[in-house]
């Protein structure tokens, strides 16, 4: 009767399985991680007029515009508005990143730039 063999269980097949342990409970952080960011917010004011409100995953939940902002007899005030939003949209959607990466990097030590394990964690 031929031996069969079990992949991994040779030598060195008790590391493999650790390995997998620790890769399934990173996977299983990740998952946690990517529902709190989904809850947590950054908040970001411009000028003092404007505050973006957004989350971990970069959405947007509130803009919010100070009326002394609006200033009608100024004939540029339209454009500074606009600016003024866009730096803090773009802003917000920094800082939210690097809340994200800060959070992700916690779990993965660094691993998550890893292309092998990117598609073990989701990514």
């Amino acid at each position: 009767m031929k031996k069969r063999t079990i992949p991994g269980g040779g030598m060195g097949g008790g590391a493999q399985m650790g390995l997998m342990k620790q890769l399934q409970k990173m996977q299983q952080d990740m998952a946690e991680a990517q529902e709190a960011l989904a809850h947590a917010t950054t908040e970001v004011t411009v000028g003092g007029a404007i505050t973006v409100v957004i989350t971990g995953h970069q959405r947007v939940q509130s803009v919010t515009i100070k009326p002394e902002a609006i200033d009608t007899s100024d004939e540029e005030w339209l454009s500074d508005l606009q600016d003024m939003l866009v730096v803090a949209v773009n802003k917000a959607i920094e800082e939210s990143q690097a809340m994200a990466a800060k959070r992700m990097e916690e779990i993965t030590g660094g691993l998550g730039d890893n292309p092998l394990l990117s598609g073990l964690m989701g990514g």
